[in-house]
């Protein structure tokens, strides 16, 4: 048997979860999203030049970032054709299945 007491007047420590920034109140944005659970890359090695960066047009099917888990990299590609709003997380952050990584502003083609 296990028992646990807590000092009386200690309050409960509330965790708090940082909310995922808004970018221009999503008006008109596509987010790219993480497929599983992993590690992002968004260079394709250390000290090289990133995938893609705020600013950049990407085309359906072009490698945005690449995705470590177990050791095996993933490219993580975009689905939509549209301007890199913001890059949403950091390299070499742990990522959750379906969390925004990237903000497009949808173009046609």
């Amino acid at each position: 048997m296990v028992e646990v007491e807590w000092p009386e007047g200690t309050p409960g420590v509330a965790a708090t979860v940082p909310a995922v920034p808004l970018v221009e109140a999503d008006a008109g944005l596509h987010y790219v999203c993480a497929p599983m659970v992993a590690t992002l890359y968004l260079a394709p090695s250390p000290g090289a030049d990133p995938f893609v960066s705020e600013g950049d047009h990407v085309v359906p099917g072009q490698q945005v970032a690449i995705l470590e888990a177990m050791k095996m990299m993933i490219p993580v590609e975009a689905d939509r054709a549209g301007e890199v709003v913001k890059v949403l997380v950091p390299n070499a952050t742990p990522v959750e299945y379906g969390e925004r990584l990237i903000a497009l502003a949808v173009s046609e083609g």
